[in-house]
């Protein structure tokens, strides 16, 4: 029985890893991205790799690094860093029930993993409130940590050797990630209308050239979203 159930587990595991790949392999450009303005920046190849094995988030390393070159306050870093992070504490809150009763090892090791694909992957209305289930998730989400820091490494070695890769539109990969993940999301009005108002005021906001409107189209986006939703008395 043992050994049967360590191989479910294991199973489990593999199949987290396998259902992770279209997800890990999409994020290659971006890695590669990260990793060679890391070292263009004037980072070395131990710090560019540290930013993916101990940071763990795409957007935030490239905006951080980016402002570390540019000679910005520690103060500018850390609440860019926090605005940047923040859909992260939402995540933790949908998912808290179902991983609170977990040991604090499962909660904090997850934790860790939960990345933007971690949680796409998350909707099952069982997820983690199985042992195979937080098997699956520890696949799923440690594979792409993996998969992550190889990119970051193979974008390392190319930074080094090749000229500036961010000239090749690389980046359009972190667009095209989000909307791959948003877009099966979109299963109502209201998300609808979040979306659609995201979309509008992100490209006004980014044409007017305000600096905070990233955050400000999130946040009319998410009270669009809300404000529908009572209206209509639907809920994403």
């Amino acid at each position: 029985m043992d050994n049967y159930r360590q191989r479910a587990l294991l199973a489990a595991v593999k199949k987290g890893a396998i259902d992770m790949l279209p997800l890990s392999l999409a994020v290659l450009p971006w890695g590669i991205l990260f990793g060679s303005l890391a070292v263009q920046r004037g980072f070395s190849w131990l710090e560019a790799q540290l930013f993916s094995a101990i940071i763990f988030g795409g957007a935030v390393q490239i905006v951080t690094v980016e402002l570390i070159a540019d000679s910005a306050s520690l103060i500018t870093v850390c609440f860019s860093a926090l605005v940047i992070s923040s859909r992260h504490f939402l995540y933790g809150l949908s998912l808290r029930d179902r991983l609170s009763p977990q040991p604090l090892r499962w909660r904090v090791g997850l934790g860790f993993l939960l990345t933007d694909e971690l949680f796409a992957l998350s909707s099952h209305r069982r997820a983690y409130l199985t042992r195979f289930r937080l098997y699956y998730a520890l696949g799923a989400g440690g594979s792409f940590y993996l998969a992550w820091n190889l990119w970051t490494l193979i974008g390392i070695v190319a930074g080094s050797s090749l000229p500036d890769l961010t000239t090749l539109g690389l980046d359009f990969a972190i667009a095209a990630i989000f909307i791959a993940l948003v877009v099966p999301e979109i299963k109502s009005i209201p998300s609808l209308i979040a979306v659609l108002v995201a979309i509008v005021a992100g490209v006004l906001f980014s044409l007017w050239q305000f600096e905070l409107g990233l955050v400000c189209a999130a946040l009319l986006a998410m009270l669009s979203g809300y404000s529908s939703a009572k209206l209509l008395k639907v809920y994403p």
